[in-house]
């Protein structure tokens, strides 16, 4: 007895075809979630973003979190508070995170009176942080978020991510990639809605 495989073979990837228009149709009609604060679809909730995949954070309090320092020791992210922040979360092996960091340098340099720089980094050991901020200019403050207690609490998937807060504890922005010149803009908006 001769089995048409041919024919099974052209049936199943008919199927299959028709399974996946039906997805595309399904989720082309849903919309974009950018415009509500949360949605909930059967089974899925989305948030809006930032454009990268971030979750998008204006208007939300400063998480409230544990960092190590450089001596090992727990800092409360609440420390932080009482003044305007840009707290930058990057890694050694972010490409796009090296290539900000001399900018991050240059414009603290400038301004760092004005504002407080803090660095957190949820992937390097201390040293491999250290070195490699120093290599670009680094001088700010810098904390290591390795149980990403702060990465998770602020719903971070891509890197680099910059948070600007204003005294009181509220996030303002968040961006991708600065240049000096953009985040020369940010830290001035920052410092507008910290007066």
């Amino acid at each position: 007895m001769k089995i048409a495989r041919p024919r099974l073979l052209v049936g199943s990837l008919a199927v299959a075809a028709l399974v996946v228009a039906a997805f595309v149709v399904f989720f082309a009609s849903q919309g974009s979630s950018d415009d509500v604060d949360a949605r909930l679809t059967p089974g899925v909730v989305t948030f809006p973003n930032d454009g990268l995949g971030n979750t998008a954070l204006e208007g939300d309090p400063l998480p409230l979190v544990r960092l190590g320092d450089r001596n090992g020791d727990e800092v409360e992210t609440a420390s932080f508070l009482g003044e305007p922040l840009v707290i930058n979360f990057w890694f050694s092996t972010c490409g796009p995170c090296a290539t900000e960091l001399p900018d991050f340098a240059e414009v603290h340099a400038e301004v760092g009176d004005d504002v407080r720089f803090i660095g957190v980094n949820p992937n390097d050991s201390l040293e491999v942080m250290e070195r490699f901020a120093a290599d670009r200019g680094v001088s700010y403050e810098l904390y290591l978020d390795d149980f990403g207690e702060f990465t998770n609490a602020i719903r971070a998937s891509a890197f680099p991510l910059t948070i600007f807060v204003t005294p009181d504890g509220s996030i303002i922005e968040q961006t991708g990639v600065l240049t000096a010149a953009e985040l020369r803009s940010e830290v001035e908006q920052l410092l507008e809605a910290s007066a």
